[in-house]
This record gives structure tokens, C-alpha cells and sequence, in this order.
């Protein structure tokens, strides 16, 4: 059963400089616990990741993925190619200018290949959220 999450922040940064930050997914290991080992398969044109392999760990659950990014000038979102121990994943950064900086709106649509229990679910749920937003602001403003 899929299951889909979301959370929001500010971030006291312009929308390019949160876009900077990801874009830089070889860095996601040092602002995210989740993400382990991330190798760039292919770019785009302008340099942006394409594809990409991560190797994944939340609550035990090790899933090694490869996704493919899509980017617009407000917008990153993947789409799972491939995975170990999920039949679909989607997600996604929206980023909205306000006069302080970004608002930076995060959501995660993830459909494991065996059940997990409902709790984990939302242990699980927590840290990526936390990571998600939190772990980026930090990444973002230093």
C-alpha cells in the first residue's frame, strides 16, 4: 500500500540557492541520515543529475534505487527506476519565493514491495520528513 507524506519549511535562502543545494545529490549523505552512498549515472545538458543510484537506509530497511530527476526552475522531482525493496516511489520540492527567502513544500509518495507495519510506517514517515525539510534548511544556511 503506498503511502504519501508531506512537510513544508522556510528557508532563509533564494529559491536558487535551495536549488543548488539540490542538485548536489552526491552531497545527500552528509545533510541526510536516510541516504548512504549516491553515484550519478548520467546528467542532463546543463549539468543537473538524471539518473541516479543511491543506496537508502531507514529502520533497518536497506533499499539500493536508481531514479530519475526531473528539474524546472521551481520545481525537483524523481520517480524510482528501479528498487530492491519499493514498487514506486515519488518525490518532490516545490519552491515558492517570499519576501524572507524560500518556502520549500516536500512530498513523498512511497509504495514498499512487502507490508510494514503501521507504526514503522510512521517512524519511518518522521525521519525522512526531518530530513527532508529540516536537514536541507540546515544544508541550505549553514
Amino acid at each position: 500500500m503506498a503511502v504519501t507524506a508531506n512537510k513544508n519549511v522556510d528557508i532563509e535562502a533564494d529559491p536558487g540557492a535551495v536549488l543548488e543545494v539540490l542538485a548536489d545529490v552526491e552531497g545527500l549523505p552528509s545533510w541526510s541520515p536516510v541516504h548512504k552512498t549516491v553515484e550519478i549515472i548520467d546528467r542532463f545538458d546543463d549539468g543537473r543529475p538524471h539518473h541516479v543510484k543511491m543506496a537508502v537506509s531507514i529502520l533497518g530497511i536497506n533499499d539500493e534505487q536508481v531514479v530519475e530527476y526531473t528539474w524546472t526552475g521551481t520545481t525537483v522531482s524523481w520517480d524510482l527506476v528501479e528498487g530492491s525493496q519499493q514498487k514506486s516511489q515519488h518525490g518532490e520540492y516545490t519552491l515558492t519565493p517570499t519576501a524572507k527567502g524560500t518556502h520549500v513544500a516536500f512530498e513523498l509518495t512511497i509504495d514498499p514491495k512487502i507490508p510494514i507495519p503501521g507504526f514503522l510506517i510512521r517512524k519511518g514517515t518522521k525521519t525522512i520528513l526531518e530530513a527532508a525539510t529540516e536537514g536541507l534548511r540546515q544544508q541550505v544556511v549553514g
